[in-house]
C-alpha cells in the first residue's frame, strides 16, 4: 500500500477502535511509517475477494486488542495462501520444448492468483486448447480409440452398447434412440420385459436382449420424418 493508502486505513481503524488514534503529528507520522513498512507488499484491495477494511473490522469484531499492521498482514498472507491452494496450473501456451518460457507463464499465473488479480483456477486442466492436430488426424484414421479386438471383446460385457454401434454403422435406425411405448424405457435405456397379470397389472423387470417391435417401428417412423424434413 502507498503512504495515502496507509493513512486511509489508520482512519478507518480510528473511527472503529478510538484507541488507535494517535493526536502528536509525530506520533502519526512514525505509526504511517510503521504500518507502510509491514504492509508495503499488501493491497488495499483486489478484484477478487481482498478487502483490507473487511480485514479490519473482522478483527475489530472478533478482538478485544487493538489492531497491528502484522494482524493485517498475517489475514493477507492467510488469504493469498488460501488462493494458491485452490488454484490449479492451467498449461501453459508456451512451447513445452522452451522450459524457460514454460516456467514464466506458469509463475506469472501464478503470481497473478497469488496477488489478486486473477481468479484461481479449480479445474484441472490436461490441455489448454483442445487435442492436437495429429491426434484428431489419427481418430479420424481408426476410427475409435478402443482397437477393434477390444471392442469385440468388451461385447459380452455390454450387449445395449454393442447393438446400438451395430446400428449406427450399418445405416438401421437405432431404437434405443426413442422412448419404448410399449414398456416404457425411456430413450437410451434398453427394453424391460412386461406381462400382464390376470388382473391388469404390468409384472415383470428383467432387460430384453431387443427392443420391442414397436420401439423399432417408432425410431424408423421418427427417422423417415427426418429425412422428409
Amino acid at each position: 500500500m502507498e503512504r495515502n493508502e496507509i493513512a486511509a486505513v489508520l482512519a478507518y481503524i480510528g473511527r472503529l477502535d478510538p484507541r488507535t488514534i494517535r493526536t502528536g503529528t509525530g506520533e502519526a507520522r512514525d505509526q504511517i511509517a510503521q504500518w507502510q513498512e509491514l504492509l508495503d507488499d499488501v493491497p488495499f484491495a483486489t478484484d477478487h475477494g481482498w478487502d483490507v477494511r473487511e480485514a479490519i473490522r473482522s478483527h475489530v469484531l472478533d478482538s478485544p486488542y487493538p489492531i497491528l499492521p502484522v494482524d493485517v498482514a498475517r489475514k493477507w498472507r492467510a488469504h493469498r495462501r488460501d488462493r494458491l491452494d485452490r488454484h490449479t496450473d492451467p498449461t501453459p501456451a508456451a512451447d513445452p520444448d522452451d522450459p524457460a518460457a514454460w516456467r514464466a507463464e506458469l509463475l506469472r499465473s501464478r503470481n497473478a492468483v497469488a496477488a489478486g488479480l486473477a481468479a484461481p483456477s479449480t479445474h484441472q486442466q490436461i490441455t489448454s486448447g483442445g487435442r492436437s492436430r495429429d491426434i484428431e488426424e489419427r481418430l479420424r484414421e481408426i476410427g475409435s480409440c478402443i482397437p477393434p479386438a477390444v471392442r469385440a471383446e468388451l461385447t459380452r460385457y455390454r450387449p445395449t452398447r454393442a447393438a446400438r454401434e451395430a446400428a449406427g454403422t450399418s445405416g438401421v435406425p437405432d431404437a434405443l434412440s426413442v422412448r419404448c411405448e410399449w414398456c416404457h424405457a425411456p430413450a437410451g435405456a434398453p427394453c424391460r420385459q412386461r406381462r400382464t397379470s390376470p388382473d391388469g397389472t404390468a409384472r415383470g423387470n428383467a432387460v430384453r436382449a431387443t427392443p420391442h417391435p414397436s420401439r423399432i417401428d417408432l425410431a424408423i417412423a421418427r427417422l423417415d420424418r427426418q429425412h422428409s424434413a
